[in-house]
């Protein structure tokens, strides 16, 4: 099989990314996939600027995505209700490529419910019976893991979003969804081929 899987996530913003790392591409390579984590292809070899840095890991992600035949994305909450931004924008690239999405949360609430807790509750009806933030949006409410978006990609892709309830001091670091994720991963690889 060897697929080969860009592992998405704001895990390479934890303390512990190359470690994580690290676990995820054993993990990966159990199930026979081959997971590329990003930190793997950015090598700073000469100085650049903040701005240039991020140009530079971009332009390196967007290869590496190219060159990868699926990805496992990380949809655990990161600062704030919903999932990290990058991630979400290279789901959405992946996508864009018809390439299979698999994905996993450590925080297994609805989205809807995140974003109550975000405004600690401070939530009023409209008359129509939506809920609306303190800013006068209203909370979407589809029994998704995350925005509909998101959530919708993976369901059309490959159906496979596992989740569940991690220790919120683990809640980055806690691999057992993630595991779960690969194993279904490549049930479906072995099944298309």
């Amino acid at each position: 099989m060897n697929a080969k899987i860009y592992l998405a996530g704001p895990d390479v913003f934890s303390a512990k990314s190359f470690e994580l790392g690290e676990k995820k591409k054993e993990i990966c390579s159990k199930y026979g996939l081959v997971g590329l984590y990003p930190t793997d292809v950015i090598k700073y070899d000469r100085p650049l600027s903040r701005f240039e840095q991020g140009l530079y890991a971009y332009d390196t992600m967007e290869t590496a995505m190219n060159e990868c035949d699926a990805a496992i994305v990380n949809m655990t909450p990161y600062h704030g209700p919903s999932m990290d931004a990058g991630s979400a924008f290279e789901m959405g690239y992946m996508r864009a490529q018809n390439k299979p999405i698999f994905a996993y949360s450590n925080d297994g609430r609805l989205f809807a419910e995140r974003v109550v807790g975000f405004w600690d509750g401070k939530i009023t009806i409209r008359d129509t019976g939506d809920r609306e933030d303190p800013q006068g949006m209203q909370v979407e409410e589809h029994d998704m893991i995350d925005n509909l978006m998101m959530a919708s990609a993976v369901a059309r892709s490959t159906g496979v979003l596992v989740s569940g309830h991690t220790n919120p001091t683990d809640i980055y670091t806690a691999l057992e969804y993630f595991e779960r994720c690969v194993e279904l991963a490549a049930n479906w690889f072995r099944r298309i081929k």
